[in-house]
Formats: structure tokens, C-alpha cells, sequence
């Protein structure tokens, strides 16, 4: 009901982008000629900005999302975007001065980046810290030099990587700062599952976390590993000992040792040699697959 009434005073709705924003945030309207590319002052939570109309408008029946949709509360006239370009200068000049006052009251925060809104109503500082930063001596010394309301929001080291951006290790830009709009926890045990090489900085992303792409095919070498031998399984090839020592579900290649002999067989062939059968997946109660997934929860907290 509660999403109802937040988009019943709209017919349409919107993705809007903003001055270095890579992503698309969704405002609704009625009664305006609308169409891509078209600058639009909108109403965010921190007041009014200014906009970029990113795709063709589409009817309010088709959002979904929980989220309540803020107004489109105007095309963009020339004064609009003149104010709007005088914001971005001065926005260089307040970044310049909270920083330099940063360092002289020294502070442990790193700025990132500043932005007035569209009224010059407010400027919003966003910096990254460790800890929790007692900024009030900050503050009243912003206030005196700005003369306008100041805001410092802190924000966490993927957040920063998504406002920054990047080029990733696969050499596309970041997936936080391109399509991805929450961050899932990522454990080491994914890097495990996927046999990956257990080294931290090549598994890191410019966050410094592990890499979100750690998930993506997770699940497919879950599955693609139930038809291989688990590893550290002994074998017998023409009554000679062997033990399954390396596998890989891309190549369905299976490496079997021991101490006088290496062998490398596809999995069709390791099947058909040692005689090998996949084990059949037993039913698991109620009480062990809750159990499984209250461990997997915590180990990705």
C-alpha cells in the first residue's frame, strides 16, 4: 500500500544521472515533455539538483522497486545550468579549503569529493576513515569560511572504489561503479571453492576487499564439482595405488599421484579407468540445510 501511494502522483518515471555519477536513479513526473538528454532539476534528499535525462520515460505501472520516488520538479533553464556550473568551480575551491584545514587540525579523513546542491543550500563533503571522526571544530570552521550548511558523510572503502571508479584486473571498469547497487559479503572460502590461489593481493580489488566478481561463478563450479572426485581420493589403475591430487572443472582434467608415477586424465577417462562414481547426493533435513546456511552467513560477515 505504503508503495502505492508513493508513486500514485506520477504517470511516469525516469533514470537521471548525475555530474560524475555512473549510475541511474529513478524520479517520477506527470505533466512534462521529457525526452533523452534533456537537463531536469530534481528533488533529493539533499535538495535540489541538477540532472541528466538517461533513457525514454516509462510508465509508473512498471516500477517495481520499494523505493519512493522523489519529483522531477523542472526542465533545466539557462540559469539553471549556469548556477550549475559555477557550483562545480566552487566546489573545487570548498574541497580545497576542507582539506587544507583537515590537515591542519589533523584529522584522520580522507576526502573524496564535495558537491553543492543546485540552491547552494547545502555542500556535502564525502570522505573515507577508519574510525569515527570528531569533526565539530571542522564543522564551525567550514561554516565560518562557506557560509552555508555543511554536511561530512562518510563512506566505506567500496563505496569509495563505486564514487572513484576504475579499471578492474579483467581490464572493463568496476562492476561497483558500472551495474552494481549493493555489495554482497564475499568470503575466502568462494576463492577456496573456486581453487583459486589463496593470495590476497591478487584476489583484492582497488577496495582493498575481495573481489565482488568472486561470486559470479561460485555457484557453477559448486555444481560442476560434484561430478569430480573430491580431492586426497585414492584410486586404483591396473592394482596400482594412485591419489587424486588436482582437478580442474574447466578442462574436466583430473590429476592422480603417487610416488613413482603422474598421470593427467580427462575426467571421461579417470571414469573409465578407475571405475570412479560420483556419489549420489543424499537428502539433507530441515535442521541441516538451516544449519549450512546460518555458517555460510557468518563466514561472509
Amino acid at each position: 500500500m505504503e508503495e502505492q501511494n508513493s508513486t500514485s502522483k506520477f504517470q511516469y518515471y525516469v533514470g537521471i544521472k548525475f555530474h560524475h555519477s555512473t549510475h541511474a536513479y529513478f524520479f517520477g513526473f506527470s505533466d512534462l515533455n521529457i525526452q533523452i538528454g534533456d537537463k531536469v532539476v530534481v528533488e533529493t534528499t539533499h535538495g535540489p539538483e541538477l540532472g541528466e535525462v538517461c533513457f525514454e520515460p516509462i510508465s509508473i505501472s512498471q516500477y517495481k522497486s520499494v523505493l519512493e520516488l522523489k519529483p522531477i520538479l523542472r526542465k533545466a533553464t539557462d540559469v539553471d545550468i549556469k548556477l550549475h556550473d559555477i557550483n562545480l568551480k566552487d566546489a573545487e575551491v570548498a574541497l580545497e579549503i576542507c582539506r587544507n584545514e583537515v590537515k591542519r587540525i589533523n584529522l584522520d579523513m580522507n576526502l573524496i569529493s564535495c558537491e553543492y546542491t543546485l540552491d547552494k543550500g547545502k555542500v556535502i563533503f564525502t570522505y573515507v576513515a577508519d574510525e569515527r571522526v570528531d569533526f565539530r571544530e571542522l564543522l564551525k570552521i567550514l561554516a565560518s569560511k562557506l557560509h552555508t550548511r555543511i554536511e561530512l558523510r562518510q563512506i566505506g572503502s567500496r563505496d569509495k572504489a563505486k564514487l572513484v571508479g576504475g579499471i578492474g584486473l579483467c581490464g572493463l571498469p568496476l562492476c561497483c561503479a558500472t551495474f552494481l547497487n549493493e555489495f554482497d559479503g564475499i568470503s575466502i572460502n568462494r576463492a577456496k571453492n573456486q581453487m583459486l590461489a589463496i593470495n590476497i593481493p591478487k584476489l583484492s580489488g582497488h577496495c582493498g576487499k575481495l573481489l565482488c566478481c568472486l561470486k559470479y561463478e561460485d555457484d557453477a563450479y559448486t555444481d560442476l564439482k560434484k561430478d569430480f572426485p573430491q580431492l586426497g581420493t585414492k584410486v586404483f589403475i591396473d592394482k596400482v595405488e594412485y591419489e587424486v591430487t588436482t582437478i580442474n572443472v574447466v578442462s574436466k582434467m583430473v590429476k592422480i599421484d603417487n610416488p613413482d608415477d603422474s598421470k593427467f586424465l580427462s575426467l571421461e577417462e579417470f571414469v573409465k579407468q578407475t571405475r570412479w562414481r560420483p556419489r549420489p547426493p543424499r537428502e539433507e533435513n530441515k535442521q541441516e540445510q538451516q544449519g549450512k546456511q546460518k555458517k555460510k552467513s557468518n563466514e561472509e560477515k
